[in-house]
């Protein structure tokens, strides 16, 4: 079957879309979409610029761009008849951006998937695959195969049986952890805006608010789930909430 110019376009902006939209509904991380264009947006930038520099769809960069501007990530201001896009100053962009400029030959939109972000979270110290497989929940397989990617790129080492970052990428695990910590302040602000987070892991927090929330993978809690976290207190006027991605 054969298409027309304008029809595989569209063509190709359906499928990209729904990739996206199939990934989105799956994940509560950043995508490799979005972190093509964390990696690339600079202050003012329009989707046209995006679409330019990164040679997707301008519908398909929209809609990233308006995840990113969810997640606090990016700001849009409209400028006539084109939307500016601005970088937050959250430190997870800022890292983020460090990274890219430091070691532009690493595509890290490519690398960073979810369970790579996942294992860079627990990889604070050096550790051993079965020591970051128990604190993630997941297989060592799936641990180790994360792993060796990043040893084959020359971002991490092992000694000992332990893995650790070489040179300056524990930098990767900063990033991790202020962007999972940044995406959970966001998560709880959207339903509870005084809310405050207790504690925190990968893909789940414990929150305290002074209002009823209501909303998908808020389970509200009390003394049995606090005693679980080292938090053996509770005070009267508030609701504790734990949000949970499973």
């Amino acid at each position: 079957m054969l298409f027309r110019g304008s029809q595989l376009l569209e063509t190709v902006t359906l499928l990209e879309t729904i990739l996206y939209t199939s990934f989105v509904l799956c994940y509560t991380m950043l995508q490799s979409i979005e972190l093509e264009v964390l990696a690339t947006v600079e202050r003012g930038d329009t989707i046209s610029d995006l679409a330019t520099d990164l040679a997707h769809s301008k519908s398909y960069l929209s809609r990233a761009v308006a995840d990113l501007a969810e997640k606090g990530l990016v700001y849009t201001k409209r400028n006539g008849r084109e939307k500016r896009i601005i970088p937050s100053d959250a430190r997870a962009v800022e890292l983020y951006q460090d990274l890219v400029r430091q070691h532009s030959h690493i595509e890290f939109p490519e690398l960073l998937t979810r369970k790579t972000l996942e294992v860079l979270y627990y990889l604070d110290q050096p550790r051993t695959v079965a020591e970051i497989a128990e604190q993630s929940g997941n297989y060592r397989n799936t641990v180790n195969r994360v792993l060796k990617r990043l040893r084959d790129r020359g971002l991490v080492g092992t000694d000992d049986g332990c893995y650790h970052f070489n040179g300056d990428f524990d930098q990767l695990h900063d990033f991790a952890r202020e962007l999972a910590h940044h995406l959970h302040r966001q998560r709880l602000k959207s339903v509870a805006l005084n809310g405050t987070l207790l504690w925190e892991d990968y893909d789940e927090f414990l929150a305290q608010t002074e209002t009823e929330i209501d909303a998908e993978g808020f389970h509200e809690t009390g003394l049995a789930r606090f005693a679980a976290f080292d938090l053996q207190f509770l005070l009267t006027g508030h609701r504790y909430y734990l949000y949970s991605e499973d």
